[in-house]
């Protein structure tokens, strides 16, 4: 009896692993018309949301300028890893020990399976089907189609999906249009879009390091990813 009933859970595992493979490679080639994330918020968000923006842009319609400051700002080592950065992993630990708090570490591949497939948590159960999926991503998809899929579906601010959206609704012009300074003005909002805002000292003073950073990375990183 047992033995059966161990045979039936690794099947329906293996089911489940299997079917989680689908969506991942359709999303591949076809635009994902909504997302695990945003449906989230539309059900229970933190506060009301008086209108959701979101325009679909290819990456060769977002500005290098953006794409570079989420790198800058988010994921400095984007091109060279594979869904995890363990060398950023070690030092978040390391702060904690030292008692500086325990920040996040996710990399663009994991913020883009968080919102694609997750939901607002932080169980254990919702972290590992993340790594999964994060892995998942980064077999089926290359490194240019996670940027362009992140940068299309991450939240600038209550109903402000994707760079787009953003550009439009912060600067009154396309993304392609982004200069640096406002590229990484965008990128400073992406650790609390809800609370945050452009303008204040934290942000500009943000936004100076992003810039600061880019400068380093240079057109070297964006090549990288091609």
């Amino acid at each position: 009896m047992w033995k059966t009933i161990k045979r039936w859970l690794w099947r329906i595992v293996i089911a489940c692993l299997l079917l989680s493979i689908v969506p991942v490679v359709i999303l591949r080639f076809v635009d994902p018309p909504t997302w695990s994330w945003r449906i989230a918020r539309y059900i229970a968000p933190p506060e009301p949301i008086a209108q959701v923006s979101q325009q679909w842009r290819p990456l060769s319609q977002i500005s290098p300028n953006m794409q570079l400051a989420v790198i800058a700002s988010e994921d400095q080592r984007f091109p060279e890893h594979f869904g995890f950065d363990v060398k950023q992993i070690k030092n978040a630990i390391a702060d904690a020990q030292n008692g500086e708090g325990l920040r996040g570490a996710s990399t663009i591949s994991q913020q883009t399976a968080k919102n694609l497939f997750m939901w607002p948590s932080r169980s254990f159960i919702r972290k590992g089907l993340e790594a999964w999926f994060t892995l998942l991503l980064e077999v089926c998809w290359d490194k240019q189609r996670i940027l362009e899929v992140y940068l299309n579906i991450v939240e600038f601010g209550p109903g402000i999906y994707g760079a787009e959206a953003a550009a439009q609704h912060y600067f009154h012009k396309p993304a392609a249009k982004l200069t640096a300074y406002e590229a990484a003005s965008l990128a400073a909002l992406l650790p609390n879009p809800w609370k945050l805002r452009i303008g204040s000292n934290y942000m500009q003073q943000r936004s100076s390091w992003i810039r600061q950073q880019m400068r380093q990375l240079g057109q070297i990183t964006l090549n990288k990813l091609e």
